[in-house]
């Protein structure tokens, strides 16, 4: 009876140290930028469809979006003279670069180094082009997510219109660089 009760206050102790160590994990939804964009407006960003990639400082990219802006992307934006409908939501993941082991020849996404989001609602970022941004910088040791700031690489503001400097000269094509990619 003794050993059972061990097991017991063993088997407790383990399932309370493991899920304590879930409890200081970050959750990345919770992470906002001063104005609140958060993490949480692009919830499910992981599965939106690839508009494109790029490659910049040594950093790969996959630029997504979500199903708005893919649709008008289809229809011909911005190159139409068309703007981005509100709701349209893009994000562009970064990666350091590493050489794959089986393949040396081929470069690929190592750590991931951080995330940028935009969001087009025209009434609440009219001062900013109708687009909202927020970028996050991940901390490769951590795995946490916190707003990008002045001393990140690019430097960058940490509110809502931290984007707004290097897409003004893009506002002719409605703020967006990125041009979705033929198949």
């Amino acid at each position: 009876m003794k050993s059972r009760g061990m097991r017991i206050v063993l088997l407790t102790a383990l399932i309370g140290a493991a899920g304590g160590g879930v409890l200081w994990a970050q959750d990345k939804y919770t992470v906002k930028v001063p104005g609140g964009l958060a993490f949480a407006d692009f919830k499910g960003y992981e599965g939106w469809e690839v508009v494109s990639v790029s490659e910049n400082g040594g950093k790969l990219a996959v630029i997504m979006a979500n199903p708005v802006m893919i649709a008008a992307f289809r229809a011909g934006a911005p190159g139409n003279g068309k703007p981005f409908p509100d709701g349209s939501k893009m994000a562009k993941a970064h990666w350091y670069t590493k050489k794959l082991e089986t393949f040396p020849a081929a470069t690929v996404p190592g750590p991931q180094h951080d995330v940028d989001f935009m969001v087009k609602d025209s009434k609440r970022f009219a001062s900013s082009g109708g687009w909202g941004w927020a970028a996050f910088e991940r901390d490769t040791t951590s795995g946490t997510f916190r707003p990008a700031d002045s001393k990140d690489s690019p430097p960058q503001a940490n509110d809502v219109k931290c984007g707004l400097a290097c897409h003004t000269i893009v506002k002719n094509r409605d703020f967006v660089f990125t041009t979705y990619q033929t198949r």
